[in-house]
């Protein structure tokens, strides 16, 4: 995907040259415990290419953090916050990769579907109803749907959250019945990229939760190891990987700890013919072959 954030020869800028670009934005937080089986959270919007930057413009860039976890169990009940975005701007333009969504919580009403964001959150799992609640929507070009959340109302209660959209996939829909084990739905994959020099994965959702009243219950994997493992009626949920946007892990039954949605980050690759070393915000500076890398894991700007 090309992306044009300057326009050259416009107020005095010098000659331009190419970079790439990698943005994620913050994961959102897994849906809440207390109720049932929570969605996990969506992954954090991703968006990579290459672009043209011009000598004397500075280009500001914004991280989003990852989302809180959601709150309250029955009713009330809060879905996980979505992720904050992460931008790069300059004067004349901006480009925004989206934060991940929200899981989806449960209500005595009934099922709660997740957020919508750069990848959905994970629908929730709720009761009295044998029903589905669906995944939150993910953006074009940035991420996923969420996975449905599940509840089965037989002899027992059997709970799943969705897992959440990532970067790469959708998130799996949550299971339940009244005879095998209840499995939050996994997180969907995130993208593996490069631009470093080695390949890392970014971006994955979080796992569903799950919660069953007899038997037993596993939460959801988080997507390619960067998304939160869905909690259960006795373990916590886990975080999404800071500053890799993975979403946070649904959360189960009682008051297991939800996950919240790991921060996003910002990285240009730049010729080190090119680079100028004029930044703030304190990224980390590295080389790979012939280009300079700079990862930034906090807002900052560089100067071209």
């Amino acid at each position: 995907m090309a992306l044009t954030i300057v326009q050259p020869g416009v107020g005095g800028v010098g000659t331009p040259y190419n970079v790439d670009y990698l943005i994620v934005a913050g994961g959102g937080g897994g849906g809440p415990s207390g109720g049932g089986g929570s969605g996990g959270g969506g992954a954090g919007g991703l968006l990579s290419g290459t672009t043209t930057l011009s000598t004397g413009n500075v280009y500001t860039v914004v991280v989003g953090a990852g989302g809180a976890g959601g709150t309250g169990g029955g009713s009330p009940v809060n879905n996980g916050s979505n992720g904050s975005n992460s931008s790069i701007t300059n004067r004349l333009s901006t480009f925004t990769a989206l934060g991940g969504g929200g899981g989806g919580g449960n209500s005595a009403g009934g099922l709660i579907a997740g957020s919508s964001g750069g990848s959905g959150g994970g629908g929730g799992g709720g009761y009295p109803n044998t029903d589905s609640a669906s995944g939150g929507s993910g953006t074009s070009g940035q991420g996923f749907i969420g996975g449905s959340g599940y509840q089965n109302n037989g002899a027992t209660a059997r709970r799943t959250g969705g897992g959440g959209g990532g970067a790469g996939a959708v998130g799996v829909n949550g299971t339940a019945s009244d005879v095998s084990t209840q499995v939050g739905g996994n997180g969907g994959a995130g993208v593996a990229s490069s631009i470093t020099g080695s390949s890392v994965s970014y971006a994955g959702g979080g796992g569903g939760g799950a919660q069953s009243d007899g038997g037993t219950s596993t939460g959801g994997t988080g997507g390619s190891s960067v998304g939160g493992t869905g909690a259960t009626n006795t373990t916590n949920a886990t975080n999404g990987t800071a500053n890799r946007g993975g979403g946070g892990g649904g959360g189960g039954h009682s008051a297991q700890t939800v996950g919240i949605g790991g921060s996003g980050i910002v990285i240009l690759s730049i010729p080190t013919v090119n680079y100028t070393g004029t930044t703030t915000g304190s990224p980390t500076v590295t080389t790979s072959g012939s280009n300079t890398i700079v990862s930034f894991t906090s807002s900052g700007s560089y100067t071209a």
